[in-house]
């Protein structure tokens, strides 16, 4: 039996140069934006955690109803002793129902932006799984990866990246990120991937502004992270939390509003906001099924298969 690990770390270098970067490039621009990628620090990751026990938040709970059901099929197409790589892996609590139907999972590496959150949860895996090698990777996943490097023996190469989190990417974006994917699982991989269904607006903005306030603090945390790790002058008590659907786009937006004319300063900047003006924080793109064919297609996928809850939600 394979000694328990959570093996070697591969750490990019994730400080906060990347973050003061895009954060000053963002409110420079017009309108303002901030990349919803840095929601994810420790109290963030809590946050999203909370989020996703909201009973407004369907999203986790419908992929979680999916996946007992589906998960044997999806391990018969995986095959055995796989190296299953997931992109923002989180808690992976997904992550386990498919490792439980997997035959022989030979190596897990989970990616993650957020450190700390992700030692933790690769130390119960390790645990929990002992004859699966956990090589956890602290990177941004939408940049280029270089898969830590292991002695374990493996069949392919399959990425895993549930929670929606595609709707995410604008749709260049989506067309970038998606052939990368394809080419670092290799012509024999392939990628299991979750997508939220365009549906009723008003059960989409419910779940991105529920009434308990949840997603209006994880929102609001990225002032509070500025201010923690940049140092900002910015009062985050004088913004709002705004979710919105865009019909057109068939996508969930979120902002911060301004409360009143202000101004945050971001090191030696300073950055002037009218009151009611947005700060773009994420946008969430719902999908169709054609959509979804269209845009396997163009990266070099071929969608083998699709699995959706009887209210097709997701």
């Amino acid at each position: 039996m394979k000694k328990a690990q959570a093996a070697a770390v591969v750490e990019e270098q994730l400080d906060t140069d990347p973050f003061l970067r895009d954060v000053k490039a963002g409110l420079s621009s017009s309108p303002k934006r901030i990349p919803c990628k840095y929601f994810y620090d420790d109290p963030g990751s809590r946050l999203f955690q909370q989020i996703c026990e909201l009973p407004e938040y369907y999203l986790t709970r419908t992929e979680l109803e999916i996946m007992p059901d589906c998960a044997r099929e999806m391990a018969s197409w995986i095959g055995p002793r796989v190296r299953l790589v997931e992109f923002g892996s989180g808690s992976s609590v997904k992550t386990r129902i498919l490792l439980d139907a997997l035959e022989s999972p030979s190596i897990y590496i989970p990616v993650d932006i957020s450190h700390n959150h992700l030692m933790e949860t690769c130390s119960q895996l390790a645990v929990d799984y002992p004859r699966l090698e956990v090589l956890p990777l602290v990177a941004d996943y939408s940049d280029r990866l270089i898969l830590p490097e292991s002695d374990s023996p493996f069949g392919r190469t399959v990425a895993y990246f549930p929670g929606s989190t595609i709707g995410n990417f604008d749709e260049s974006e989506a067309h970038f990120f998606l052939p990368r994917v394809r080419q670092l699982v290799g012509d024999e991989g392939a990628l299991v991937i979750g997508m939220d269904l365009v549906k009723d607006p008003a059960i989409l903005v419910a779940a991105y502004d529920d009434q308990a306030g949840v997603t209006a603090k994880f929102n609001l945390n990225l002032l509070e992270r500025m201010r923690r790790q940049l140092g900002a002058d910015v009062e985050p008590a004088s913004f709002n939390h705004v979710a919105r659907y865009n019909s057109r786009r068939q996508r969930i937006e979120l902002y911060l509003r301004s409360k009143r004319t202000q101004t945050m300063r971001v090191g030696k900047e300073t950055y002037a906001l009218a009151e009611g003006e947005l700060i773009h924080t994420e946008n969430c793109h719902k999908y169709t099924i054609q959509k979804a064919r269209d845009l396997a297609t163009q990266s070099g996928f071929l969608i083998r298969r699709t699995w959706q809850d009887p209210d097709d939600y997701f």
